[in-house]
């Protein structure tokens, strides 16, 4: 197992944290999405904090391990590229934009919880920084290169946003606000480093 670079590390360590204290609070009558998830704005219970703390926190453990899986395999390698303070910053901007995103697009569908709009914004730049890089995906039994399986995850949002289907509780203006943020960061940033990764 690779190291872990300190910013990646302590996110990993924050959210599974939160999470487990989640499931301790779920158990009282007062659980902690109440303060902590981000609630639309018509609900009442939206707080502006909320754009931060709900990207800590997780609907179930599939939830918080895809994300912390996506997160180290995906942003342990930008942190190395990008160095730690730009890394942290990154990955906040991304996941407060898709908390924004997810409050204005995303209708009044309950409160939402997740890293997923953070995640969304690293795929999205480690896909324009590695666009050849050949990534397995579940139930695929072939490789296929980064910059046609990042793409193809972020049209199936488009559709689930825009179909907006009964009964599918998954934030998906909040991946794709996550996704276009992380992408015009690393393309602003990219204009003043002319070092090619690929």
């Amino acid at each position: 197992m690779r190291a872990l670079p300190p910013i990646v590390k302590n996110l990993l360590i924050a959210n599974v944290l939160i999470y487990l204290a989640q499931l301790y609070f779920a158990r009282t009558e007062t659980p902690l999405e109440l303060y902590g998830a981000l609630w639309p704005l018509a609900s009442g219970n939206f707080k502006i904090w909320q754009l931060v703390t709900h990207m800590f926190m997780h609907g179930s453990w599939f939830h918080i391990f895809f994300n912390m899986f996506t997160l180290y395999m995906f942003g342990a390698q930008l942190e190395q590229v990008w160095g730690s303070k730009r890394f942290f910053n990154f990955y906040m901007i991304c996941g407060i934009v898709a908390g924004v995103a997810q409050l204005f697009l995303g209708g009044d569908n309950g409160y939402a919880v997740g890293a997923s709009g953070a995640i969304m914004g690293v795929l999205a730049a480690f896909t324009y920084l590695f666009p050849n890089t050949p990534l397995y995906l579940m139930f695929i039994p072939i490789p296929i290169k980064a910059k046609y399986a990042i793409p193809g995850l972020m049209a199936l949002d488009l559709f689930g946003g825009i179909s907006n289907t009964a009964g599918d509780n998954i934030a998906h203006w909040a991946h794709l606000g996550g996704a276009a943020a992380g992408f015009i960061l690393v393309l602003l940033w990219n204009k003043t480093n002319r070092n090619t990764f690929y």
